[in-house]
């Protein structure tokens, strides 16, 4: 069966996409630590993300670099934050947080609750500022 994170990325369930390219697909967490909190996942539905192949994970990092930089212009944060933990579903994917202080980024801290209206401003802000 496919990982949800499969889905979003054949596009069988919604999300708030940021971007993609032939390898992979950045879009909002819906449960966020804070506003702007991105997934960035490879298209391949790989559970462990040092199981890539070097080459995968790699162009991953390089992908996921660009999206950290479009979310710190359009977040004004002083950092984007990045972990990986990958218990929460069985596909490879890296957590792009902006963060102005460490405490920002403990994934104990309550998450956010966003309306639709806010997670498509967010975005939309986010998307503008990829290059």
């Amino acid at each position: 069966m496919a990982s949800i994170f499969s889905r979003i990325i054949q596009r069988e369930i919604p999300s708030y996409f940021i971007a993609e390219d032939e390898h992979c697909y950045a879009f909002l967490d819906i449960n966020p630590l804070m506003k702007g909190h991105t997934l960035v996942v490879p298209k391949l539905e790989e559970d462990y993300l040092f199981d890539l192949t070097e080459g995968e994970l790699t162009h991953l990092t390089l992908f996921a670099q660009r999206v950290a930089k479009a979310i710190q212009s359009a977040m004004n944060c002083k950092r984007v934050g990045v972990t990986v933990i990958g218990f929460e579903v069985p596909h490879a994917h890296i957590h792009l947080v902006p963060i102005n202080t460490t405490s920002d980024i403990n994934f104990a801290n309550p998450k956010l609750t966003l309306s639709k209206e806010e997670f498509v401003a967010i975005a939309e802000k986010i998307k503008a500022a990829f290059k």
